[in-house]
């Protein structure tokens, strides 16, 4: 299957004066832009000496740092695994492989308590040979054999990769292969001695958001300079891609023009040139064998019809290019649910909706009659979350499948659609569970709309020290699911934590997502706060002891909620956040993300931008609760110079580091972190500045 999809004004403080140009210089804090420049490094270095110095000083730091590697590097916990032929993958870190180890073995090994692995790469290994951070970042396996891949790694986490070609049967890299440099690269293979890449390969190569802006199709054993161009994009694009499916009896090449990050146009490679599939630019295409199906983000009128946004699509290919139009709904939403994603099994359509914030699986069966849809069979309806981790769409109807909930750990159900289910894996508990229960509740947004929201803690315990997090952004939708990582490190120590499903994300469709975009991004702050006032008026906590954490998107939210609602929280943990949203689109990827929150650039965006961005809206002598940010310098996808300048700017408006803590990783990448170990201290920094703030 290919589909592509691209992971408001608050209270204001004050007047609202900057007029300057995004690049004006009269901000003096873009010298912390310079990633790793002499005196922004050492800005960084006085910054986290002061906040390790006080927050690891304890017993209880070492405690929970300890116990959550625990967690991360447990024997004992589920080795997921994709199909790739014959073989189940699995990448597998531990305390003795923080690099990691990408590995391999059978269907009857991985039923055992103990499998035999393949060990196909020692990142670690190759790490020390090397001199060289390496971070493990994927493979692209060649099909139908199997037989080599195309590994990227990353220095300290970054998205840039260097793309290796690797021989899967000698477990070495393939000398004089396929090979790029350091870069937002783009690759797949069309057969064994050719795939689709883009890359930087000079002036003009890259789009405004660094990623390519050229598909070319390259033949092995010749230089990359002599690969042919096969498409060119638009320089503001987002990206371009190429594919290959080699499905037996439907092979096919495809362009992907990712025109910005909702927006795309899909393109078949016929030996008479490209041809577009006439859709609607917001619609996700996917190909299937014979099938094309269509996800709405809006309605759409074509042909006879008027197809609803959020609707599942189906049509034969062929009949499509014919001109047909006549599609079949398969899953159409109403105001309860909505479709998180699909895929495919060899015959069947599998369809993870949500009622609620609350999964529920399908099969879908096309026929001489048209579709057929029932329950999954052999699947319970009462667990909280049911993930698909994984189907083998060219051969079998086979799934795997991944049950858990915030108080439950993962099982690993394997089976067959019509075929019953068989548990494969079951992980450990990291937490006592007992006496902790999981209600969701509603608040009520500044505009009526009703928020869900989960929270999991003893309700015996209430009001009491609450941990709240929420996203609400680029349609991602946070649903339940186990997490040992905050079960060790608050819910055990009797917190309470708390999800908020807000407006900006897809947990009731496209429209949940679009009413909370551009000049109506107020209502994801707002959605927040009236979550956080609900949690007070239940009794559940109090404004003391209510701490919020979000990276990402999410610690654009966390800025907004600092700058614009303080009065709300007792503590708030910032990861990886935009907050200069005057610049946002002109560092690293953010260009890419100016159809989620609109143009600075432009003076009715900015209007709405600058009434909410945290960097212009800090204000001198204002009652803010303390703060803890986090970001990585490796960080190449939300540039570290947005923690770093927030800081500078409250440390020169007067907030010491009584008030204001910085930490910022050398490695990591987004995620913050490269391997269990920085994962756990990062995560031991949050909950003991959470723990200090909150009890």
């Amino acid at each position: 299957m290919f589909i592509w999809q691209a992971r408001t004004p608050p209270r204001q403080t004050g007047p609202m004066t900057d007029t300057t140009p995004a690049d004006d210089p009269r901000d003096p804090h873009l010298w912390l832009e310079d990633v790793t420049g002499d005196a922004a490094l050492g800005w960084v270095r006085e910054q986290n000496a002061a906040t390790v110095a006080e927050l690891t000083d304890g017993e209880r730091f070492s405690r929970l740092r300890d116990g959550i590697r625990e967690v991360l590097d447990a024997d004992d916990r589920i080795p997921y695994v994709r199909r790739r032929g014959e073989y189940l993958y699995n990448f597998w870190q531990d305390a003795a492989h923080p690099r990691g180890l990408w590995r391999r073995t059978t269907l009857r090994e991985y039923r055992r308590a103990q499998p035999d692995w393949e060990i196909l790469l020692d990142v670690d290994a190759l790490a020390e040979a090397e001199g060289e951070n390496w971070v493990w970042q994927g493979a692209s396996v060649l099909r139908p054999g199997f037989h080599r891949g195309l590994v990227e790694l990353s220095r300290g986490g970054a998205d840039a990769t260097e793309v290796r070609e690797f021989d899967l049967g000698t477990r070495e890299f393939v000398e004089d292969g396929f090979r790029l440099p350091e870069a937002k690269s783009s690759v797949d293979w069309i057969d064994e001695n050719r795939i689709y890449v883009g890359t930087d390969v000079g002036d003009g190569s890259l789009t405004t958001s660094g990623y390519p802006r050229l598909v070319q199709e390259w033949h092995r054993g010749t230089p990359l300079a002599e690969a042919s161009t096969v498409f060119e994009g638009k320089p503001d694009d987002v990206a371009v891609h190429g594919l290959h499916d080699p499905t037996e009896g439907y092979e096919r090449d495809l362009i992907v023009r990712a025109i910005d990050f909702y927006r795309s146009e899909m393109h078949l490679r016929t030996p008479d040139g490209l041809v577009r599939l006439d859709l609607p630019e917001d619609a996700r295409p996917s190909l299937h064998r014979e099938w094309l199906l269509v996800r709405t983000r809006s309605p759409w009128h074509t042909g006879s019809a008027e197809y609803p946004a959020g609707a599942l699509l189906a049509i034969r290919l062929r009949e499509f290019l014919d001109g047909g139009r006549d599609m079949e709904v398969l899953f159409e939403p109403d105001a309860r649910t909505s479709l998180d994603y699909y895929g495919w099994t060899r015959h069947h359509l599998l369809l993870n909706t949500l009622s609620d914030v609350k999964n529920e699986l399908r099969v879908l069966t096309p026929g001489p009659d048209g579709w057929r849809c029932e329950p999954l069979a052999g699947v319970g309806t009462d667990a909280a979350s049911i993930d698909i981790t994984d189907t083998d769409p060219d051969h079998s109807d086979e799934f795997l499948l991944n049950v858990s909930g915030f108080t439950e750990p993962s099982t690993l159900l394997y089976g067959h659609v019509g075929q019953p289910v068989e548990t494969l894996k079951r992980a450990p508990a990291f937490f006592d569970a007992d006496g902790r229960t999981v209600e969701q509740h509603f608040a009520t947004s500044k505009d009526g709309t009703r928020i869900p929201y989960f929270v999991v803690g003893d309700p015996g315990g209430r009001p009491g020290p609450t941990l709240l997090t929420g996203y609400g952004g680029f349609e991602v939708s946070l649903t339940p699911s186990y997490s040992g990582v905050i079960g060790r490190g608050w819910l055990a120590g009797g917190g309470t934590y708390v999800v908020a499903n807000l407006r900006g994300g897809g947990e009731y469709g496209p429209e949940w997502h679009t009413q909370a975009i551009k000049h109506d991004r107020r209502r994801v702050y707002e959605d927040f706060a009236a979550v956080a006032e609900d949690l007070v008026a239940r009794g559940i906590t109090t404004k003391d002891q209510l701490g919020i954490q979000g990276g990402s998107n999410g610690g654009l939210l966390m800025g907004v909620m600092l700058t614009g609602y303080p009065e709300l929280f007792g503590a708030i943990v910032c990861q990886v956040p935009l907050l200069d949203m005057r610049r946002y689109h002109r560092l690293l990827a953010g260009a890419s993300w100016m159809a989620e929150y609109g143009d600075p650039d432009e003076p009715a965006d900015w209007d709405h931008l600058r009434a909410y961005s945290p960097y212009q809206n800090l204000r001198a002598g204002q009652d803010y609760p303390p703060v803890l940010f986090v970001t990585s310098t490796r960080d190449d996808r939300v540039h570290p110079a947005h923690a770093r300048k927030m800081v500078a700017k409250m440390r020169e408006l007067g907030y010491g580091h009584d008030l204001v803590r910085y930490h910022e990783n050398i490695e990591g990448g987004h995620g913050a972190a490269a391997d269990n170990a920085q994962l756990a201290f990062k995560w031991a920094l949050v909950f003991e500045f959470l723990l200090r703030q909150l009890t």
